[in-house]
């Protein structure tokens, strides 16, 4: 492998974990009573399936974004105005709290210098700036590419045919995807016939009967598939 694309959320980043602070800062700031353990997974399953819509295409990343907290407010009796400022609030907060999985911050930095190393993500640019920056993370990439900015979500082709005309030129037997979705990263890494590497700390199924080349249970796994001496 010569260059490795990371995925950020759920992948290198617990993402769980910032999410539910991010939440429960929100509904503090917008005096929304407090923010339950049940608000909390119902917002998850709500937002897991506005996201499988925007990674078809049936639905805008605007309208994804204000629709999750809309319907979260509004089965929970809330004020489902506040619904757009409660998501540009949540952008915010988003990358302020920061958690590591196991090894990711390691791996990377092992890998830095050693192998071109890539964001690829679909998070908004306000959440993923913030993020790569408070995590150090933007310092050990070589370059970001964020959906926002690019225009197009994974895993569709198109996201990934801009980050290839950005990187160079390499043999996509060379690129390495690693990530934690299988229907956006894998998915994507598919689409774009670029080696898969499915982060299943969980042990999840393969459900969806994707092509995998490595499936991983810690990221420290990445060295061994980039042939990265972890005592250099």
């Amino acid at each position: 492998m010569k260059v490795i694309l990371w995925d950020i959320d759920g992948t290198l980043l617990d993402f769980e974990a910032a999410e539910k602070a991010a939440i429960r800062q929100c509904f503090s700031s917008f005096e929304l009573g407090e923010c339950t353990n049940e608000m909390l997974t119902t917002y998850q399953t709500i937002n897991r399936e506005y996201w499988k819509r925007l990674e078809r295409g049936d639905i805008s990343k605007k309208d994804a974004l204000v629709a999750r907290f809309y319907d979260l407010l509004e089965k929970y009796g809330l004020d489902t105005s506040v619904a757009p400022q409660v998501n540009a609030e949540y952008q915010v907060r988003l990358g302020d709290t920061i958690c590591f999985n196991r090894n990711g911050l390691e791996t990377v930095k092992m890998c830095k210098g050693k192998v071109p190393q890539y964001a690829v993500t679909n998070g908004t640019k306000v959440a993923q700036d913030r993020k790569l920056r408070n995590s150090g993370l933007i310092d050990l990439f070589d370059g970001v590419f964020i959906s926002d900015e690019i225009g197009i979500e994974k895993p569709a082709i198109g996201f990934f045919d801009q980050v290839f005309k950005a990187i160079g030129e390499y043999d996509k037997s060379e690129i390495l995807i690693v990530g934690d979705s299988l229907t956006s990263d894998i998915q994507g890494g598919n689409n774009a016939g670029i080696v898969t590497c499915w982060f299943n700390p969980l042990g999840k199924t393969n459900d969806l009967g994707l092509h995998i080349d490595y499936e991983i249970s810690d990221l420290s796994q990445v060295l061994d598939i980039v042939a990265i001496n972890s005592g250099e």
